[in-house]
Parts: structure tokens; C-alpha cells; sequence
């Protein structure tokens, strides 16, 4: 099926089949959210069926009350007119009650139900693998975590208690007026026709719409994301002026759905009220004629009226109701996708018991390719001795990168195995493989809070003696120091408080203080400046001693460290050996070491 998950989710097209998918996805979602709370259900059911019950009561004890007791009053009895209003109000006060905790227990209801979508939502798209989020981006996954979640908010918060007892009140109504008088119970049936028509003409104009507006409502916040994070790119290339008209375009296509939107409800809503009006006016003539010959009472044609005013009032509501059904609808389709991904690097089963482990890694015959089909490593076989620092060096796209993340299984190889000593990466679990290997990036991100706090994201419970050796190690000690409030400083949004170099040189500290087995280094060197780059050099000799390391980098100053030299072209290693003997050989690297030397000059 080519919906699975968030496949196509911005179509708008969905023939019938794919439809039904969709939706049974939504409700089996919703399904799931509603089990835990059956109880509090079937508590909101029986409230809603007592105050119901009580409200239906009222047109027919005013019909009694012309029919029979205001008769016995003119008689100067007046026990029972006295007792049908003491009925009516306590029917009436009664049901105001039931109302009042049906209403509270039904926001207790949503409230309940939105804490476990979000909830859910934000821890499974924390496990989804990296391949999800490189492909889907951080503006989808806003949009579904904010406008999307929003619209079901207000669905379960405002309509949904609406709703249920709307229903429930026109289906009691139209008992209620079967039993008083069947004949104006079938002019009222005979309305339900035209009015199952409109509603099914705004169904299907509305169902198409609103999964637009929601797709539109996406690409708006998605590029919103986009610009504000990469606000620098934006003024560095004096895109303003692009973006406010690529955003404009945006603004209006979502302002042209909804008014489409509007203007059907506009045409739906007068359509109602027209049909209750006239339903009303077929019965009241109906049942004048029947009572000018003495077959109907004046209190029970009251009664039929009143049934059949009360009738149409929830559907003005529902037709409310049913514009925020339709919004929130097409918001869970979306969400639902999101929830039926998999990661596609899952959790092993029966995941094994790592000990004592050395750090070797062996690469068995391993290919990798994306989903498209074209191929990042072609079949290759490699064994890293644990102790060993190996560098990888080559022209961008070479996939150095790509084998980093297979050590780190961030995804797995399409063939072959990956090992760490003797274990399958796929058979360790991800808590355990992340405390053994730390792959520290090009983009240091910090995440809000003190530099401490940043560095402690390495060994969670660390204590500050530990913080400051890691730190001293890489040669961050000295410029923290240097901060206004020493490792106590707040580095702001995304590290924005500190430099590029200093941001990098913090992620170090923190990839240091997990003391894993295996460290990766992604040309996590880039940012660093001269002097910061040779003092993290003498750290990083230091700190790989007796470890395995992984050092992808541009700057071939970093490989002076490595025991080894792999380089790669074209998704192939085409050298691999000591960085003296492949300079010596005259090959690939000698002649990118020749430039890097001749670069200095």
C-alpha cells in the first residue's frame, strides 16, 4: 500500500480504497487512545442517557399538563398542575446537573486522551531511526506535534461532549415523539431525507478540503521551521524578499482553502435551519387540521412542535461539530502515519549481554544502499583491531560518513554484518551500543542549559570533578572558565552564546566523559580554529589511547594521529594502511597529503 505510514501524505486524491485505509488507521488510533478510559466512557454514557431522558420528558409533561390538568385546575384542582411543574422542574434541574458532571468528566475524557497522543507521539518519533528524519523533516514533525494535535484538541475539548449529546438528545426527541403521536413522528422522518442529503453533498465537499488545508496548514509551518533555523543562510544571501513571496504564496493558497471551506458551511448551516422551519411548519399544519376535528389535543400538537423545534437545535451544533470533525480528522490521518512508521533499524528482541569489550569492529562482506536503490558502499570487508585510530579520508560523497553511521547503526548495511568484537550490531541493544560507541558530529549541537549540563549528557550523573577533567582534556577547561558564569553558563538556544569552535570543543568534552568503547569523529574538526584544533590534537592523543576511534575529517592534519589510513572513492576503499606508507606509495593520498603540505606553504 503506498500510504503506509507517511508515504504520500500530502495527496489529496485518495481514491476509495485508499480512503477506507486511511480512516481505518485514524480509528484504529482513536480506538486504541479510548481503551484505557472505557470506564470513564461508559460513566459519561449513563449520565448523558439519565439527562437526556429527563430533557425529552419536558414537551410531554407540558402536554399533559394542557390536556389534563389545567382541565382539573378550571375545576379548582389544581394537585395536578401543581405536581407536573414540580415534575418539569426537577426533570429539568436534575438533567443540569448530569449535564454539568458529564461535561467535566468528557473534558477529563479529552484531556486525558491528548496527554497520551502527545506523549506517544513524541516518543515515537524519538525512536524512529535516523533514515525517518533525514527524509521526513523537522517542519512535518512540528506541524503534527502542534497545528495538527491543536485541531484534535479542540475537537475533543469543545465539540466532542457537544456531539454525544446532540445525538443522543435527536434520537430520544424522535422516540419520544413516536409515542406521543406516530403521525407527526413520520413528517419529522420525512425531513430526515432531505436532511441526509445536504449533510452527505457537505461530506464529501468538505472531506477533499480539509486534507488540503492540512497539507497546506504543514508546508506553511514546515517552511516557517526552515527559515527561522536557518535565519543566517537567509540574510547572509539576502533571501527576505524571495522567502516573503514564496511565504506569501503559501499564506494565500491556505486563506483560498478555507474560505472554500467557509463557504460550503455557509451553504450547509441556512440549508439546516431552513429544513428545521419547514418541518416544523409541515407539522403544525398537519396537526391543526387534526385537531380542528378532534383527533389530537392542543397540548400534544404543542408537544410535537416543541419535539420537533428540539429536534433541529443540536444540528446547528453538530454542523459545528462536524467542521472541527473534518479538520481533526484529516490532522489524524497525518498523525497516524507518523505512528505507524517503523524504525528501520528496530530494537533486537532478545538483545545480548556486552562484556568486556575491546572495541573491534568487523566489517563482513557489507553493502549499503538507500531505499531509491542506488548504492553507497559497494560489498567491502574491513577488521579494526580494538586499541586502533583509524582515519578515513576522500572526496565528498565517497561515503565515509555512510560507514560512520553503520558503526554507530544509525542504519544497517543492506547486506553483510557488522560486528563489535564478536557481537552483531543488531543484536545489541540501543542503550548499550549508544554507552559504547559516541559519535561526536560536525554540527556540535548544545541543547539549552549550562555547559556543565551539556557535557553531563555524556554520563548522566556525573559528578563536576569528572566534568572538569573531560573538559581540561580538550582543551575547553580554559575558555569556559572564561564565560560569564564559568560552567554554569547558560549557552543559549542551540549553543548560541558560545562560538562554533567552543561549541565543538564542549560536544568533546561530552563524547569524552561517556568513555566509550569506540569513539567516531565525523569531520568533527571543522569548526575549529588553529589553536583549537592543536590543543584538541593533544587531547585527542591522549584520550584515544587504548581505544578504538573512527576520524572522518577534510583536514589532513587530523590524520597525524591515526594508526591507519583508509581512503575511499566512490563508495570503495582504495588504500588502506599507515599514513607513512601511503604516503610513500605514491597513490591517491600521497597526493592529497602533497597538497594539503603545499597548501601551508
Amino acid at each position: 500500500m503506498s500510504l503506509y505510514g507517511t508515504n504520500n501524505e500530502e495527496r489529496t486524491d485518495l481514491n476509495k480504497t485508499e480512503s477506507r485505509f486511511i480512516r481505518k488507521r485514524s480509528r484504529t488510533l482513536l480506538g486504541s487512545l479510548l481503551l484505557p478510559l472505557r470506564a470513564r466512557l461508559w460513566l459519561a454514557v449513563v449520565m448523558i442517557f439519565i439527562s437526556t431522558t429527563l430533557r425529552v420528558a419536558g414537551p410531554a409533561l407540558i402536554a399533559f399538563a394542557i390536556d389534563w390538568a389545567l382541565p382539573r385546575a378550571i375545576e379548582d384542582d389544581f394537585y395536578p398542575l401543581w405536581m407536573l411543574i414540580l415534575l418539569y422542574l426537577g426533570a429539568a434541574a436534575f438533567s443540569a446537573l448530569m449535564v454539568y458532571y458529564f461535561m467535566i468528566l468528557t473534558a477529563k475524557i479529552a484531556q486525558s486522551m491528548l496527554l497520551a497522543l502527545r506523549n506517544r507521539m513524541f516518543i515515537h518519533t524519538q525512536k524512529l531511526s535516523v533514515e525517518f528524519h533525514e527524509r521526513y523533516t523537522a517542519g512535518r514533525v512540528i506541524a503534527r506535534q502542534t497545528s495538527d494535535l491543536e485541531s484534535i484538541s479542540e475537537l475533543l475539548s469543545g465539540g466532542l461532549g457537544e456531539l454525544v449529546v446532540g445525538i443522543f438528545f435527536m434520537v430520544f426527541t424522535a422516540g419520544a415523539l413516536l409515542i406521543l403521536d406516530p403521525i407527526s413522528f413520520l413528517v419529522l422522518m420525512a425531513a430526515v431525507i432531505p436532511l441526509a442529503i445536504v449533510t452527505r453533498w457537505f461530506q464529501i465537499n468538505t472531506n477533499r478540503g480539509f486534507r488540503a488545508q492540512r497539507v497546506a496548514s504543514s508546508t506553511l509551518i514546515q517552511n516557517f521551521v526552515e527559515t527561522m533555523t536557518g535565519i543566517r543562510a537567509v540574510k547572509a544571501f539576502r533571501k527576505e524578499k524571495r522567502n516573503e513571496k514564496h511565504f506569501g504564496g503559501l499564506v494565500e493558497k491556505y486563506r483560498l482553502l478555507n474560505a472554500k471551506l467557509i463557504q460550503l458551511f455557509g451553504i450547509y448551516d441556512p440549508a439546516l435551519i431552513l429544513i428545521g422551519n419547514a418541518t416544523v411548519a409541515a407539522i403544525l399544519l398537519v396537526g391543526g387540521f387534526r385537531v380542528l376535528d378532534g383527533t389530537l389535543g392542543i397540548g400534544v400538537l404543542t408537544a410535537a412542535i416543541l419535539y420537533a423545534r428540539r429536534f433541529f437545535d443540536p444540528m446547528e451544533q453538530i454542523a459545528i461539530f462536524y467542521n472541527s470533525y473534518q479538520s481533526a480528522s484529516a490532522a489524524l490521518e497525518k498523525i497516524s502515519g507518523v505512528l505507524q512508521e517503523e524504525p528501520s533499524v528496530p530494537e533486537p528482541e532478545n538483545p545480548v549481554e556486552l562484556r568486556n569489550i575491546k572495541g573491534g569492529l568487523v566489517f563482513d562482506k557489507v553493502k549499503f544502499q538507500y531505499n531509491t536503490g542506488d548504492i553507497v558502499l559497494h560489498p567491502f570487508s574491513l577488521d579494526i583491531p580494538g586499541g586502533q585510530t583509524i582515519a578515513m579520508v576522500g572526496t565528498t560523497g565517497a561515503g565515509k560518513s555512510t560507514l560512520a553511521k553503520l558503526i554507530s547503526r544509525f542504519y544497517d548495511p543492506s547486506e553483510g554484518v557488522v560486528r563489535l568484537d564478536d557481537y552483531d550490531l543488531r543484536d545489541i541493544s540501543n542503550v548499550n551500543l549508544r554507552q559504547k560507541v559516541v559519535m561526536v558530529t560536525q554540527e556540535a549541537y548544545l541543547f539549552t542549559g549550562s555547559v556543565a549540563e551539556n557535557i553531563q549528557l555524556g554520563r548522566p550523573g556525573a559528578s563536576m570533578d569528572d566534568v572538569v577533567k573531560a573538559a581540561k582534556a580538550v582543551g575547553a577547561h580554559e575558555f569556559i572558565l572564561e564565560l560569564p558564569y564559568g560552567y554554569e553558563t547558560d549557552v543559549n538556544k542551540r549553543g548560541g552564546r558560545v562560538s562554533s569552535g567552543q561549541r565543538q570543543l564542549i560536544s568533546f568534552a561530552r563524547a569524552f566523559l561517556a568513555d566509550p568503547a569506540v569513539l567516531i569523529l565525523d569531520e568533527a574538526t571543522s569548526s575549529l580554529d588553529i589553536p583549537s584544533e592543536a590543543m584538541v590534537q593533544l587531547g585527542l592523543k591522549t584520550l584515544l589511547a587504548g581505544r578504538t576511534a573512527v576520524i572522518i575529517a577534510h583536514r589532513l592534519s587530523t590524520v597525524s594521529i591515526a594508526d591507519r589510513v583508509l581512503v575511499m572513492e566512490h563508495g570503495k576503499i582504495i588504500e588502506d594502511g599507515s599514513p607513512e606508507q601511503l604516503v610513500a606509495s605514491g597513490g591517491k593520498f600521497s597526493k592529497l597529503y602533497k597538497s594539503w603540505k603545499d597548501s601551508l606553504v
